[in-house]
């Protein structure tokens, strides 16, 4: 029976990621209403589930992706990857409605660029604290807390060794679980209700998906309004961080050592 199973998920492998990621949801659901009493949101609990199996699978399999190295699982790489990724972020934006957006003003563009800057300083810092303290990998890591893509592409730009740009890419996506888990839990501390705040937030937080699951665990219709500025942290990152940044930070360190 399992063969049979087994079979059918591999010859229909996106299909069965879908099945398999609607009944983890599910799952996620009734732990959130009967344990939780509803406070901590079934997809934060989706998400922490799924890294659990991501790291699950990696053991079992001794791959490096996770459930999608196990022959059961293999449509989820496809589920997972940079193309649905793409689109379903894309696809966000259609819900948009352009009054709305307006509204964010001014203050949506100064929180674009705080949550650029910010989360960079902390990365830098963090880097020097580790005992990193080349203009190059205290450039590369910091990236990697702006987002983990705009990390590797500072890192390549910069000619910085595979060791530092692994490290960027992990910084990037901690911060994106901690984004993800933390803003159900802090939303109504943060006063996210309405879309000129989620826009706000989007451009603080920085982290497209962090910010596209947190949202949609505190209220789905705040998620396109959210993804909508944290979309340009990466395109921003991209022209600031190995041109501007860079050089910021090599200046500072020619005078440290002077």
């Amino acid at each position: 029976m399992w063969d049979i199973f087994e079979k059918a998920a591999r010859d229909n492998g996106l299909v069965a990621a879908f099945a398999i990621v609607g009944l983890l949801v599910l799952v996620s659901g009734f732990v959130s209403r009967k344990l939780t009493c509803g406070r901590v949101q079934g997809s934060a609990i989706a998400i922490l589930l799924g890294l659990v199996l991501a790291w699950v699978g990696g053991k079992v399999s001794g791959g490096t992706k996770g459930l999608a190295d196990v022959a059961f699982f293999s449509g989820i790489g496809l589920m997972g990857g940079n193309m649905l990724r793409d689109f379903a972020i894309v696809a966000t934006a259609f819900e948009v409605h352009p009054g709305e957006a307006k509204r964010a003003g001014w203050i949506g563009l100064v929180a674009l660029l705080l949550g650029t800057a910010l989360p960079f300083v902390v990365g830098v810092c963090l880097a020097w604290v580790f005992g990193y303290t080349d203009a190059v990998s205290l450039t590369t890591i910091g990236a990697g807390a702006v987002t983990y893509i705009v990390g590797p592409v500072t890192g390549s730009a910069l000619g910085a060794s595979s060791e530092v740009i692994a490290l960027s890419i992990a910084t990037g996506v901690i911060k994106a679980i901690l984004v993800m888990v933390m803003t159900p839990a802090a939303a109504k501390f943060m006063r996210l209700k309405t879309p000129r705040s989620a826009m706000v937030f989007g451009g603080l937080a920085g982290t497209v998906s962090g910010v596209t699951a947190g949202l949609a665990a505190t209220d789905r219709k705040l998620v396109p309004y959210g993804a909508l500025v944290a979309t340009f942290h990466t395109g921003v990152g991209c022209l600031l961080v190995p041109s501007v940044f860079f050089f910021a930070v090599k200046a500072i360190i020619a005078h440290l050592e002077h």
